[in-house]
């Protein structure tokens, strides 16, 4: 089983990898990291690099497609080649997927249109400008298409995912090998659990990122 992990400049790491630690690890799955071109592509701060071993021509009809996201997402929206390559290979994909902000470029190449889907709190209007339909949840199902919300939820999707291709007791044999198992020290993991302190200075972070 060919699973499909796009990769892009300014991708989030935690969008690839984190459900790559989980399906990597299923029976008979082959994770293929697929882009523009072949070799390294640098994250969205820049000081980490992952490597692209398929181009998007080389790798067309994927059971699993894989979207991340990343600041990166915001000038592929435009970039007809990941695009097509969305559109066709989810024609004979068995489940499309996506990880925070890589839910724009679902709804980008027109498949989202009219459905729910998610994607990290700051891009929910981007996702409605495309046809989506934005909800809150942290992973969301529509057929074979399933989106899930801000990086950290990409292990969450995976889990899920796992269990449709398998079982549940398989998906929780992969929780346990990975040790997944949340204790956060703060419960400000939701927009709607912080104060505007916090959301203040949440916006002071990405002002230097950028």
């Amino acid at each position: 089983m060919d699973i499909a992990i796009a990769l892009f400049d300014q991708v989030t790491a935690l969008d690839a990898v984190g459900p790559y630690e989980v399906l990597q690890r299923l029976p008979d799955a082959e994770l293929k990291f697929v882009g523009h071109q072949k070799g390294e592509v640098r994250t969205d701060n820049g000081f980490l690099g992952l490597t692209v071993d398929y181009t998007f021509d080389e790798l067309l009809n994927p059971e699993i497609i894989l979207v991340p996201g990343g600041i990166g997402t915001r000038a592929l929206i435009h970039d007809e080649v990941i695009l097509d390559w969305i559109r066709a290979a989810h024609g004979t994909s068995k489940y499309t997927t996506s990880v925070c902000t890589g839910s724009l470029l679902l709804a980008a190449a027109g498949i989202l249109h009219g459905l729910e889907a998610t994607t990290h709190f700051s891009a929910r209007q981007i996702l409605s400008k495309y046809g989506a339909k934005p909800v809150e949840d942290r992973v969301v199902h529509q057929g074979k298409i399933i989106t899930a919300a801000g990086v950290s939820s990409g292990i969450d999707m995976a889990l899920e995912l796992a269990e449709r291709l398998t079982d549940a007791n398989t998906a929780k044999a992969l929780q346990l090998m990975i040790e997944y198992d949340p204790q956060p020290p703060y419960d400000a993991g939701a927009l709607h659990k912080v104060d505007v302190a916090v959301l203040a200075r949440v916006q002071e972070l990405a002002a230097l990122r950028n």
